[in-house]
């Protein structure tokens, strides 16, 4: 497989979870890899959760990158500018890879509530964290990709079709995700940057495994709580399915596109971290 060896990428939102894992594979392709998120071992971010970017990025080094952590909050737009000027003086103005994985959604979506009972603030906190953070990152990391002429910008969502997802603010949030990075391919293609989305299936998350009272050793226990868990993949097969799209010489064919873990394993034949290739949009035609 091509390395990334002198290439620089940012992945914002990435303490724990898919972006954690997509550090590492990236790293371990040999990728420079500044890590960002809100939590760090001296100050925990309102998500009160144990996962660090120290640990994310000490992560990316020792799987053969270089990690760097920066605290970072992606809807201050202070601190994004910051952070990229600090890119830009660090890496000579070079940054090749941008992905947008910031959410911190779940416990502002009200499951079963409709529009007229969903809590207003809470609803477009989510719009505030899971979009307009993507927006104001691409805005400060786009003039470094545009001046090399080059670049690979990836926005994490959930699913790939603009169909209901059971909360409105819920789906407004990762349709946009997916919008955006339609709209980037259109505005940026003069430049040779490549936009696209990209969307797990049931993450197996340290969050989810929490939740579920179980560990990644023995997460098929978690199916006994939720059958539909049994079909879960953990954050390394999104990271897998990421570090191969960054080191696809021709990721170009899929600008635009807004693409899967499962559809992706079928074209790159790469597997999870147990050995196996779950098909979460097979698995939920047929069960869900």
């Amino acid at each position: 497989m091509p390395t990334l060896k002198g290439k620089t990428a940012l992945v914002a939102g990435a303490t724990r979870g898919a972006g954690r894992a997509i550090a590492v594979k990236l790293g371990e392709a040999g990728a420079t890899v500044y890590v960002t998120g809100r939590t760090t071992r001296s100050k925990p971010s309102p998500m009160q959760r144990r996962e660090t970017i120290e640990e994310t990025a000490e992560l990316v080094t020792a799987a053969g990158g270089h990690g760097i952590g920066v605290r970072v909050d992606h809807t201050v737009q202070r601190e994004v500018k910051q952070l990229l000027e600090r890119i830009n003086e660090e890496q000579q103005g070079q940054l090749d890879i941008l992905v947008n994985d910031v959410w911190g959604g779940d416990p502002l979506s009200q499951w079963g509530k409709d529009i007229g009972e969903h809590s207003v603030e809470m609803g477009l906190q989510m719009q505030k964290q899971a979009v307009h953070s993507h927006l104001i990152t691409t805005h400060y990391a786009v003039p470094l990709m545009k001046k090399n002429m080059s670049g690979l910008i990836i926005e994490i969502t959930d699913g790939t079709t603009q169909d209901y997802r059971g909360n409105v603010y819920y789906s407004l949030a990762k349709i946009s995700n997916i919008h955006i990075a339609k709209a980037l391919a259109e505005e940026l293609k003069d430049y040779h940057i490549t936009s696209l989305a990209l969307t797990p299936g049931f993450l197996r998350s340290e969050a989810m495994l929490d939740l579920f009272g179980v560990t990644e050793d023995n997460w098929q226990e978690g199916a006994k709580q939720e059958k539909h868990f049994i079909a879960s993949e953990s954050p390394y097969y999104i990271g897998e399915a990421l570090k191969h799209l960054a080191v696809d010489p021709e990721v170009r064919r899929f600008n635009g596109m807004a693409l899967s873990t499962w559809g992706l394993s079928e074209i790159y034949n790469f597997k999870d971290a147990d050995g196996t290739q779950p098909h979460w949009g097979r698995y939920f035609e047929k069960h869900v």
